[in-house]
């Protein structure tokens, strides 16, 4: 008997009086010890699937079929068999972690009310297993994180909080959505590793979702292709790698990005500098709120950006990456010199500021997070026209209608809200968004992380064709080292708010200098390869 077993699944949700139907006809196993990965781009039913295993897809899905766990029918089970199952038996590691925590507990809240929940561990016993697990997935000094708050962490710290989370109560069957996301390559290759060996230590199942296909050829056992709901493909991971059969397969092996960015301009200026920047936060503490010490984000980053050229910044969570290049931006407080299209810019005030802005734009990395929901396509990429003043009098359809073909989307769907789009879709209207004022600087966070391998080479593409039309600058900031070597001209490597290697991103790549930086090009290789 496997410990979990899928048969024939089919998933419909129905919508304004109609049914559209997500998964058709899924069957599989997963065996004790085995790991099993569903790959495909986003929409092709992966995460439906998942969460069809314990019955989290809510009222408007209809589902038929048969998903057993140990034996036991999990399709049409009462709540009470559920709640029993769901967090304890079959836990569940979600894709983005801001979403599955709560923003007004503290961590040691939030990971002991499910050791509490599910084992009755409680008190110095409950801290010091949460202390334990929270080493486990590599947070730094646990303990003084015991009392932070969700927004108090970076991205992947977020991220290691909910593994830690849904390894708590040692499953049987650990479904992972997507973990390793938000993750540098560093820490994805611990984290990979911490599974694979608590997959080994206590027999566990894990069924592990992923658009990343260097993590599937180093973790899987077996592999199920996924698209437009069915499973096209399955079979042992090293038979699909190294002979797939269906053309789908083919197309997703084969995606990865390459190339490099066209050289830059000999007399491009340069348009971004700093010089000794430094970003600490302080720390306080008391009833009176005294500094009793720093974090020091960022210390003594000194970097130049010349029009068309492209900064990538790496280095682990929490380096210091975004609070960098926000830093540039003015949207947080910093010392030391930034000069912006040769004007000193870090003692203007807010006001002069507002000018300013048009000429440099932000990308997120989630692109689902940063458009409104309430907002249409259109509403999104014009707002900042109306908010600067640009093209007054002039058709801005017209123009939201120029700059969705010019990102590879069909101005036909101006009139459709986000949740109606794909992934990558909702991050070409971000990009919209952003090139509709023609700024000179963009800051791209992370922007391909969240995306499924044949969106990444597109938008790699469509970034680079931009920086040539338009001799944009960008700050790429990433722990994809594959898509910031395609994306970059100079790269910085950043350690603890420390700048600890910088130099043309090709020479870096060849022959890095520090130990640090090799260890981070080993893992990206090692994942990879």
């Amino acid at each position: 008997m496997s410990l979990l077993e899928v048969r024939d699944l089919n998933v419909s949700f129905r919508q304004d009086g109609k049914l559209t139907q997500a998964v058709r006809g899924v069957t599989f196993t997963l065996e004790r010890g085995e790991t099993v990965a569903l790959v495909g781009e986003s929409g092709s039913g992966k995460s439906v699937t998942a969460l069809s295993t314990v019955s989290l897809l809510g009222d408007s899905a209809q589902v038929s079929g048969s998903v057993t766990y140990d034996g036991q029918q999990m399709i049409g089970a009462d709540e009470a068999m559920l709640r029993k199952v769901r967090g304890n038996d079959i836990s569940f590691i979600f894709q983005e972690p801001m979403t599955s925590l709560n923003p007004l507990h503290t961590l040691e809240r939030q990971l002991s009310e499910s050791l509490a929940l599910h084992q009755g561990i409680v008190g110095d016993a409950a801290r010091a297993r949460i202390i334990e697990l929270l080493e486990k997935v590599g947070i730094r000094d646990p303990e003084s994180r015991l009392g932070a708050y969700p927004h108090q962490l970076s991205g992947g710290q977020r991220q290691r909080v909910m593994i830690a989370m849904a390894l708590a109560n040692k499953p049987d069957v650990l479904i992972a959505d997507e973990p390793t996301t938000a993750l540098d390559v560093t820490i994805q290759a611990q984290i990979l590793d911490l599974l694979a060996e608590l997959k080994r230590t206590e027999n566990m199942g894990l069924l592990f979702i992923t658009h990343d296909l260097g993590i599937v050829r180093r973790i899987a056992d077996k592999v199920c292709v996924m698209k437009g709901g069915e499973i096209v493909e399955q079979g042992p991971t090293a038979e699909i790698f190294a002979n797939p059969q269906h053309e789908y397969t083919r197309k997703l092996l084969g995606a990865r990005a390459v190339g490099q960015p066209a050289p830059v301009p000999e007399d491009a200026p340069e348009l971004i500098r700093t010089d000794h920047l430094k970003v600490w936060f302080p720390i306080q503490r008391g009833f009176l709120k005294r500094t009793v010490g720093h974090v020091k984000a960022v210390n003594d980053a000194t970097i130049s950006v010349r029009a068309g050229e492209t900064l990538g910044i790496v280095g682990e969570s929490g380096s210091g990456k975004t609070t960098l290049a926000l830093a540039i931006m003015r949207l947080i407080a910093s010392e030391g010199g930034i000069t912006f299209d040769g004007q000193d810019v870090r003692a203007w005030s807010t006001k002069k500021l507002r000018a300013l802005r048009k000429d440099m734009q932000i990308v997120f990395q989630d692109p689902f997070g940063s458009l409104s929901p309430r907002m249409t396509c259109e509403q999104i990429i014009a707002e900042g026209l109306g908010v600067h003043g640009v093209a007054p009098g002039q058709d801005k359809r017209q123009m939201v209608a120029e700059i969705m073909t010019e990102v590879g989307l069909d101005p036909v769907m101006m009139h459709r809200y986000p949740h109606e789009f794909s992934g990558g879709q909702r991050q070409r209207i971000a990009i919209a968004r952003a090139m509709i004022l023609r700024p000179k600087l963009l800051v791209l966070d992370e922007p391909t992380s969240a995306l499924d391998m044949t969106v990444q080479v597109q938008i790699v593409d469509l970034l680079r064709a931009l920086q040539v039309k338009y001799g944009l600058a960008y700050l790429f900031i990433s722990h994809d080292l594959n898509v910031v070597r395609a994306m970059s001209h100079k790269m910085i490597v950043m350690k603890q708010g420390d700048v600890v290697e910088a130099g043309e991103a090709q020479d870096l790549f060849a022959n890095p200098q520090t130990d640090y930086a090799r260890t981070l090009l080993a893992a990206a290789l090692d994942l990879t390869s």
